[in-house]
């Protein structure tokens, strides 16, 4: 028997709390960056920019809902070839920007990052394939297990290619780590996990044996100026005056919170202007240093407690294709989220992501909204009975 629910009944109103709460968060952490030194044009404008930012992301992460997901089936192709066609336009027509060709549009007017939306175009593609795979029947054997990984690889390294070579590295591991968890939704056998962990460690193993033997070919894979954020990884304080920098000067502005921070606009290298892109990569050091290890931790609780709601939607959700999806943006957000605060308290390399939900920007914050619209949509349509499952 089925109960019979509502849309409005069955959206998940705690999700949005805490989507509203980031909101809240994101806007504080804005003003307070805005007010540095290293801005000319005032809090008022970013704070501005941001709110439209987030009514147009509110938007589509409604019309995202409106739309029954079960019909992103039949768009995924469009959509996968739609991403790869923009992908390829930014290779030549697309705006340079410190170095990286990651823009279209009008320089001065407008412009968007076409990857960002590849991504969401991915996750609804990979999605469909999983669904068509499960479909049929299959042994767990190795040699089954090499043809549904070859079909993910098919599907996902072609714009991962495309988005490192532009070059973003950051965004194309968060594709990496959305190609990642859908393997593991494939259900393929721990023996093929290891292999690939295996494949992987390998890789990097030939990328460190290429910069001691042979650099003019490393270089072709990792760009100057990636090499230069890695030594300043792995020591901040060799490299001030380079790559270092910025890492140096966040660390210490993180370490200066100690428990609860400065206080709002009170923080001395937030507002020193001494933290590059302090408002957008770098919007976790003010929190870290103006609201304290307290204010730090009740974000990443939001967090927690955001992707927590995500999960119960995946696990409870009767439709593969649903689960498929959640899962994507689950991955989706997890590895952001990790990324940009493990570059900010110096756990991994700098490599230029934003923070979801919290960092001011345009293309990000709408695709990680039209993410959230996606689980909302299979969480109003999960049909819940009281004997069995939906077949």
């Amino acid at each position: 028997m089925q109960e019979r629910k509502s849309a409005f009944q069955q959206l998940d109103y705690t999700l949005l709390f805490f989507l509203f709460v980031l909101m809240c968060i994101s806007l504080l952490a804005i003003y307070s960056a805005a007010t540095a030194d290293q801005y000319a044009v005032g809090p008022g404008y970013f704070i501005q920019r941001q709110i439209i930012w987030f009514a147009i992301g509110t938007i589509l992460m409604l019309g995202a809902m409106l739309v029954d997901y079960e019909m992103f089936k039949n768009f995924s192709i469009p959509f996968y070839i739609l991403g790869m066609v923009l992908l390829l336009a930014v290779h030549f027509v697309g705006i340079e920007i410190n170095g990286a060709q990651r823009w279209i549009g009008i320089d001065g007017l407008f412009r968007f990052q076409p990857s960002e939306f590849v991504k969401i175009f991915l996750i609804i593609a990979l999605a469909h394939l999983l669904y068509t795979i499960t479909k049929i029947p299959r042994d767990k054997t190795f040699t089954s297990d090499c043809i549904v990984v070859g079909k993910i690889l098919a599907v996902g390294l072609p714009p991962f290619a495309l988005i490192l070579i532009q070059p973003d590295l950051g965004t194309a591991l968060v594709v990496g780590a959305i190609i990642f968890i859908m393997i593991l939704m494939a259900g393929v056998t721990f023996r093929m996990i290891g292999l690939l962990s295996t494949l992987v460690v390998m890789g990097i193993g030939l990328l460190v044996w290429l910069h001691n033997n042979f650099f003019e070919l490393f270089s072709t894979v990792i760009k100057p100026h990636q090499l230069s954020r890695i030594y300043a990884w792995l020591d901040p304080s060799a490299n001030i005056g380079a790559e270092g920098y910025q890492l140096y000067h966040a660390l210490q502005g993180i370490g200066a919170g100690q428990l609860y921070g400065s206080g709002l606009t009170a923080g001395m290298k937030s507002q020193s202007g001494a933290i590059p892109e302090l408002h957008t990569d770098f919007i976790f050091t003010v929190i870290g240093e103006e609201f304290g290890f307290v204010g730090a931790t009740v974000l990443i609780v939001v967090y927690f407690l955001l992707l927590y709601r995500m999960v119960i939607i995946a696990f409870t959700c009767n439709n593969t294709f649903g689960t498929y999806l959640v899962s994507g943006v689950i991955g989706l957000l997890v590895f952001q989220i990790f990324q940009n605060i493990g570059m900010t308290i110096g756990l991994v390399p700098i490599t230029g992501l934003a923070l979801p939900f919290i960092s001011y920007g345009g293309s990000a914050l709408v695709t990680n909204m039209l993410a959230v619209g996606i689980v909302l949509n299979v969480n109003i349509r999960t049909r819940h009975y009281m004997f069995g499952e939906e077949e």
